[in-house]
């Protein structure tokens, strides 16, 4: 469990299924991620995500407001296999977050967190991020917790048609303090 001073990222628990249900499940948060998640997929989601915790010992937790136990998101660290995505093997970071708190300073607070807790316990030189070349409010997150573009990484997401809007994905890395 990781604490800052607004948040608490932990492990998903079964009562958050249905926190995590409308986090996945609004359009704006499914239009960055090829669409909104159905019960079936968020479950499927929820399943991978203890299933990496239990794996590894981290995830995409749950990112929890301190201040009344609202589940406002998933922050965290994730295993990327080779041959899962075109930057792998690597660590990446990611966040996603309600859209009542977009703008709050969650995801950058969180993802700071979460970074410095990966090189803490991690044996790895390197954390990446990637999202959609379009995602500019991502990327800012990304400067923010001193991510750096890696434009040779860059690359286009193959699980998405080659016409879709989402499919440019551009790399940040953040290297060992």
């Amino acid at each position: 469990m990781i604490e800052t001073e607004r948040l608490i990222l932990r492990p998903w628990r079964e009562a958050d299924r249905e926190g995590l249900f409308r986090l996945n499940n609004d359009p704006r948060v499914g239009a960055w991620l090829a669409g909104p998640l159905d019960r079936a997929g968020n479950d499927a989601l929820m399943a991978r995500l203890a299933a990496h915790q239990a794996d590894h010992g981290f995830s995409f937790w749950t990112a929890e407001r301190r201040s009344d136990g609202a589940v406002v998101g998933m922050i965290g660290l994730a295993v990327v296999k080779a041959g899962d995505l075109p930057v792998g093997p690597a660590v990446e970071i990611g966040w996603r977050l309600v859209p009542a708190v977009w703008g709050d300073g969650y995801a950058t607070e969180g993802a700071q967190a979460a970074l410095d807790w990966g090189f803490a316990n991690l044996d790895v030189d390197e954390i990446i991020a990637f999202t959609a070349r379009t995602n500019l409010a991502s990327q800012a997150v990304m400067r923010r917790i001193g991510m750096t573009p890696d434009p040779a990484r860059d690359f286009d997401h193959p699980r998405l048609a080659v016409n879709h809007p989402l499919r440019a994905h551009v790399v940040f890395a953040a290297e060992r303090p």
